[in-house]
């Protein structure tokens, strides 16, 4: 019976999942231009941004539809791969909401940003010079221009068209060394401090893309998990990712002490190369990663996984879309399990997609609410310059459209900031309105999972821009046995308990005031 069951479930989501295509808008600025865009799943401009200053990587459409934009500042000291110096919130019109400049010959905004809310979380360097990094256990070459490592800042907006530092964390804190027990941050084994970064884990750096300069770890991607109340981020150098705590304040991120894990600012979690710590094992990343991400955890596949665009994961040529299952610790909820002299699992990635179109440095990737895959692969260093979506069975749903940016993103048609940006659009060939009104279009499907289960079920109802549906699970004679009236603004995942349900197949119903849509799911014990 199971395997009947299972043989239903898998050709009725197959033929479903073949149809699922590219629903909403993509986000992108072209290396080098002044220029935003927002096209639509017909690839054709819903949106421009025509500003006066270069996007030096990353940008981002808040839920009121403001731009967030990462740009080159003219005046800059310090240089080097994708320097900024400079960050705004730009209006659907494009005038500036505020401007805040980070540069100065101590410290520079490079890379990514991230929203956490409706702050603005940058990526910076900060020189320490050459006798500063000896003081501290360094035992590697300096150069002339010291050693920048990372720290981030959050800003948020000051009201009156600039913004204020409102939270901080920096590695040059919660870093460790083996060589000199007369210096700061001695430990007699690496290996017993994973929660440290070692001095002298990265001996190289200081070049890379972007020339000559004194980048030590090359932090290129950053993303902050709300639920969590986390930051990951990526180093190319490191071919390593990292979760540290964001519920500290600035003076707990700088110790080893507080906030909702209780290690202040120290590493919650590491993956990709265990031997950077001491252990053996596999290294996952064997060079440049980007863009680490949490897929989200609202119903959609593999909701709560890590995801990293693996640049090299299989070749110098093949890039991989990498999914990773953390060993997140129930008992707190906050940090992550590693048993002791091993380093932090998985020992491979949870899940892998190959791309079809590859690039060894920059790029970015999603998981979008139907399962999809999307990808930027970058075109600087030689890589593809395109953006593209496939589907679950990897068949390719959208592009491969020429957009030649450092990274790309996706935002679906229920996605505030799509919304609040219609009357500023050219909708006429976009899918996500119906063109005699305002109203949003329902997409089709039910984001369930997992499917098929054995004992909870989840049900994400981002997609519906109505205030109250009702959720059902009807079985195969057609009897409700569960029911529930739900407000999606306050609860817009609903979780049910399918034990007390005989094994088979039920049908998961969620009606709003315009429709009602139907999955198939199976309850196997």
């Amino acid at each position: 019976m199971k395997i009947i069951i299972l043989f239903l479930i898998f050709s009725l989501n197959s033929i479903y999942l073949i149809s699922q295509s590219f629903n909403g808008f993509a986000l992108y600025n072209s290396q080098g231009s002044n220029t935003t865009y927002l096209i639509d799943e017909n690839q054709n401009i819903a949106h421009t941004w025509n500003l006066n200053s270069e996007c030096n990587y990353t940008v981002l459409l808040k839920k009121n539809g403001n731009l967030i934009r990462g740009t080159k500042y003219n005046n800059n000291v310090l240089g080097g791969a994708a320097d900024a110096g400079r960050v705004q919130e730009i209006s659907p019109d494009g005038s500036i909401v505020w401007d805040y400049i980070y540069s100065s010959a101590d410290h520079l905004s490079h890379h990514d940003i991230t929203l956490v809310g409706d702050n603005v979380l940058l990526t910076a360097w900060e020189v320490k010079s050459a006798s500063e990094l000896v003081d501290a256990g360094f035992t590697g070459n300096v150069g002339s221009a010291g050693k920048w490592p990372t720290h981030f800042v959050e800003l948020q907006d000051d009201g009156n068209g600039s913004a204020n530092i409102v939270w901080e964390w920096h590695i040059w804190d919660h870093l460790c060394q083996d060589v000199d027990p007369n210096k700061p941050n001695y430990v007699t084994n690496i290996s017993d401090y994973p929660q440290l970064i070692d001095i002298n884990m990265i001996q190289g750096g200081g070049g890379g893309p972007g020339g000559q300069s004194g980048d030590w770890f090359h932090v290129n991607g950053v993303d902050y998990n709300e639920e969590l109340d986390q930051i990951v981020f990526s180093s190319r150098f490191a071919s390593e990712i990292y979760i540290i705590d964001h519920s500290t304040t600035t003076a707990e991120a700088s110790s080893h002490s507080g906030g909702n894990s209780g290690m202040g600012g120290d590493i919650l979690y590491r993956w990709g190369n265990p031997s950077n710590y001491g252990m053996t094992g596999v290294q996952t990343i064997p060079s440049a990663v980007h863009d680490s991400r949490w897929i989200p955890n609202d119903g959609r596949p593999n909701g709560g996984y890590l995801q990293i665009f693996n640049n090299k994961g299989i070749s110098n040529n093949q890039s991989t879309v990498d999914g990773i299952k953390t060993p997140l610790d129930p008992s707190t909820g906050y940090n992550y399990l590693r048993t002791p002299g091993q380093p932090y699992g998985p020992s491979s990635y949870t899940t892998r997609y190959v791309c079809q179109f590859s690039a060894p440095g920059q790029s970015a990737s999603d998981r979008m609410s139907n399962g999809n895959i999307f990808v930027n692969a970058s075109g600087g260093q030689g890589g593809s310059g395109v953006m593209y979506e496939v589907d679950s069975l990897e068949n390719l749903v959208w592009g491969p459209y020429n957009a030649q940016s450092q990274k790309g993103f996706r935002y679906e048609c229920d996605y505030p900031g799509i919304i609040a940006l219609k009357p500023y659009m050219n909708t006429n060939s976009t899918s996500c309105f119906d063109h005699t009104g305002n109203n949003l279009l329902f997409k089709s499907n039910i984001l369930v999972s997992p499917n098929p289960t054995h004992d909870f079920i989840k049900i994400g109802l981002n997609q519906y821009n109505s205030g109250v549906v009702n959720v059902q699970i009807v079985n195969v004679f057609g009897k409700i046995i569960y029911n529930e009236i739900t407000d999606v603004f306050s609860k817009n995942i609903v979780q049910i308990d399918m034990r007390d349900f005989s094994d088979g197949l039920y049908f998961v119903n969620v009606n709003s005031d315009k429709n009602t849509h139907t999955q198939i799911i199976s309850l196997i014990k």
